[in-house]
């Protein structure tokens, strides 16, 4: 998984709360165990008409936001199923910071997963965070100092440790697992010479 130090990029408003995984992703795309291509499926119903054209007034279709790096939100993001296809698409498409007043639980758990950084911050600050999204501004987001810089302003945030650990190393769950292989080996060995019968 890509470490997670410092972002810069632009960052998309989209004043929506309660955005379930379904419209980030719709269930006629889970069909693939892939982690790659789902990207240009995100938002579908939201960015695409019937016919696949683009939809001019959805934020991703129009510039500087296509390139988002970063979506400032409502609250409950990434609620309904616990599908992890949407961190995936969202991955996908580039985004690396999600910025919402609240998150669903199963959803904010599989953003760490998959190297996005999810931030709960209060209404007040994710207001003026979107105002600001809204000039096209890009945004620095600065996980090793804990700091969000979005033009002349400045925000301090804080990660719980374990999971600002699991970004700024880059760990999925098989790397925390390898990361315990010799306690694991140790333990295998003494358990083979207690009970050699098992082996």
């Amino acid at each position: 998984m890509e470490k997670f130090t410092v972002v810069t990029g632009v960052a998309a408003p989209l004043n929506i709360d309660n955005i379930d995984t379904d419209m980030l992703i719709p269930k006629g795309f889970l069909k693939t165990i892939k982690r790659t291509g789902l990207g240009i499926n995100l938002f579908q119903e939201m960015r695409y008409d019937s016919d696949g054209k683009e939809i001019p007034d959805f934020v991703l279709n129009r510039e500087p936001y296509r390139k988002a790096g970063i979506l400032v939100s409502g609250k409950n993001f990434g609620c309904g199923s616990s599908r992890e296809h949407a961190p995936w698409a969202l991955a996908d498409f580039g985004i690396r910071v999600i910025l919402a007043e609240s998150f669903a639980d199963i959803f904010f758990s599989n953003t760490v997963k998959n190297g996005i950084l999810a931030l709960a911050l209060p209404s007040q600050q994710i207001q003026e965070l979107r105002e600001l999204s809204e000039q096209g501004l890009e945004f620095t987001v600065d996980l090793v100092r804990q700091v969000l810089e979005a033009g002349d302003k400045v925000f301090r945030f804080e990660v719980e440790d374990f999971r600002r650990k699991r970004l700024l190393e880059g760990l999925d769950d098989i790397d925390l697992i390898l990361e315990s292989d010799a306690a694991i080996s140790a333990y295998e060995q003494k358990l083979q010479e207690s009970r050699p019968w098992l082996a």
